[in-house]
């Protein structure tokens, strides 16, 4: 058996790109990444680990925009996010009334990540700016850092209790934090 990888799970909106909190984004020519996204990214190649996004979408659920559409948007980021390579996108199409397995901070996309791709979940890391990305790196045995962009501040406030590994003020800042626990 191969050696299993060490991942970093990414959420979408608010921790790699811009987000309009209430807006859902369909558009991908209103795709906006983070200044230090790139940078982070480039670290954490250096350091071997391979990069998954995992995103609720309910937009797709609510009949706000097509799984084309989220498509897009992910091709565009991917695009403005090179040479960073994403080994897989995976998102939950579901509202979130639907009761589904796969919806953060349920563990459905992780699970299927972590037995496709051999991860190892003990050098992993979940990033994300809510409760729900905390939740579900938790979940999967991540180490979990929050972003403050975005929603992270907020979320802090608001679940006093919520705990994660690392507070970073922006992706720079955890991947530094997860290159000082290679250590």
């Amino acid at each position: 058996m191969s050696e299993k990888m060490k991942a970093i799970f990414f959420d979408r909106d608010g921790t790699l790109i811009h987000e309009k909190p209430g807006v859902y984004l369909s558009d991908p020519a209103k795709v906006r990444p983070y200044k230090s996204v790139s940078a982070a990214l480039t670290l954490l190649k250096k350091a071997g680990y391979h990069f998954f996004i995992v995103s609720n979408q309910s937009g797709i659920g609510r009949g706000y925009f097509t799984e084309k559409e989220v498509n897009a948007v992910h091709a565009r980021l991917t695009k403005l996010l090179r040479p960073a390579k994403f080994e897989e996108i995976v998102f939950c199409p579901h509202a979130p009334n639907e009761a589904c397995s796969c919806r953060k901070p349920q563990p459905g996309m992780g699970l299927y990540l972590i037995k496709k791709y051999n991860i190892n979940t003990k050098n992993s890391f979940m990033i994300g700016d809510k409760k729900a990305d905390v939740e579900f790196g938790r979940a999967l045995g991540f180490k979990t850092i929050l972003v403050t962009t975005a929603n992270g501040k907020n979320h802090l406030k608001k679940y006093p209790d919520l705990h994660p590994d690392k507070i970073a003020s922006n992706l720079l800042n955890a991947a530094r934090f997860i290159l000082k626990q290679e250590k």
